[in-house]
């Protein structure tokens, strides 16, 4: 079930001023506010134990994973490593993605270095692309040309500035995208790895290029080369289709009910930075299990308020964040994950409706999934 503290429209209202806060000034009060509070509270401290205690963990997962598909050899059980495999990886690029976010050292250096090596040397996604396309995200998520996130694609995922409807086969497609949203993620395995040596190869902006050459290289050429020495090539392929496509579905399954079926805002819209994090974020509910499977990510508002806190302390601060955007009437959402796969297939399939039916008004259309 889905919980909102209050109406989107009571919060907002298209000059930018709050109901009950009209002054913008104000708003940013209200941040300095809750950011005060969470200082006080501590949870903005580095939690080193817990972070080299979790590398060394997944390090030796995948020494594991690594040493049984050796002595396994040519067996179908292979495939079985590669889903294996698959979930550690993930687990590896949530450690990443805490390292890009700064949470682990005081150090920026320090931290960038450690997003380098898990992310890039340890999984083979070039730190550099995903860094950059993820912090125009968190600068203005669910933002129609600002969030790379939400720019059409194979999918459409709002209706605003698309040149024309899409008809034929396309069309077809686009009215039933929501029940192929997850079949489609088999592929973004494959696909976050080309794009990363994409952008590597190309102009893209890449701080490190060459490090990060040396790193996907290094981590590619030796998998793919373990791989293809190790196992037939039928059954090769099949072992990376496996492991490309279980990491694929894990990773969009983790990140999808985040933001998708948020209401989503023009690039000028004049929402303070408090309201714009959490009004366009969705947390997921559940227990500590709920936590490990996706990462701490299932506390996305809290995320987005506060990138650089440890992920460890984002479900302590989860309370406060919830009392505080209550007590200033601004909505603060939250639902069970099943719930929220069925939101994000609904959102997909209305938003795919309007975008192929050229009679359809699009502005109703994107009102209608927000709700």
């Amino acid at each position: 079930m889905t919980r909102t503290t209050d109406d989107v429209g009571g919060v907002v209202s298209p000059s930018g001023q709050g109901r009950a806060r009209p002054a913008r000034d104000r708003h940013v009060s209200d941040f300095t506010e809750l950011m005060r509070a969470v200082q006080e509270a501590g949870l903005l401290r580095r939690r080193l134990g817990y972070y080299w205690t979790r590398f060394a963990v997944l390090t030796l997962l995948l020494a594991g994973v690594v040493t049984a598909f050796v002595l396994l050899g040519p067996t179908r059980w292979q495939l079985a490593v590669a889903a294996v495999l698959a979930v550690v990886l993930g687990q590896v690029m949530f450690l990443g993605h805490d390292a890009a976010h700064r949470q682990i050292f005081r150090s920026g250096r320090w931290n960038e270095w450690a997003a380098l090596v898990i992310a890039t040397l340890y999984a083979g996604m070039s730190y550099g692309w995903w860094n950059h396309k993820h912090s125009r995200h968190h600068a203005k998520p669910n933002t129609v040309g600002a969030d790379p996130d939400i720019r059409a694609g194979v999918l459409v995922y709002t209706t605003a500035n698309l040149e024309r409807p899409r008809t034929g086969v396309v069309g077809w497609f686009a009215r039933r995208q929501g029940w192929f949203f997850f079949p489609l993620l088999l592929l973004e395995g494959l696909n976050l790895h080309v794009s990363g040596v994409r952008t590597l190869l190309g102009r893209g902006p890449v701080k490190r290029r060459p490090v990060e050459i040396a790193f996907v290289t290094a981590r590619l050429a030796g998998y793919l080369a373990l791989v293809f020495w190790l196992l037939p090539f039928g059954m090769g392929v099949a072992f990376l289709a496996v492991q490309l496509g279980v990491f694929g579905v894990y990773m969009g399954a983790c990140f999808a009910p985040n933001h998708k079926g948020m209401p989503v805002l023009p690039a000028s819209a004049p929402v303070d930075f408090l309201r714009r994090q959490v009004l366009q974020s969705r947390d997921i509910t559940g227990g500590r299990w709920v936590d490990l499977l996706m990462g701490g990510l299932n506390h996305q508002v809290e995320h987005h308020l506060f990138p650089s806190m440890p992920s460890p302390s984002l479900r302590r601060v989860r309370p406060l964040v919830r009392r505080f955007c209550a007590e200033r009437g601004i909505p603060y959402t939250e639902t069970g994950l099943a719930e929220s796969y069925r939101i994000v297939v609904r959102h997909l399939n209305e938003v795919g409706l309007a975008a192929a039916d050229p009679f359809r008004c699009p502005l109703a259309a994107e009102l209608r999934t927000t709700r």
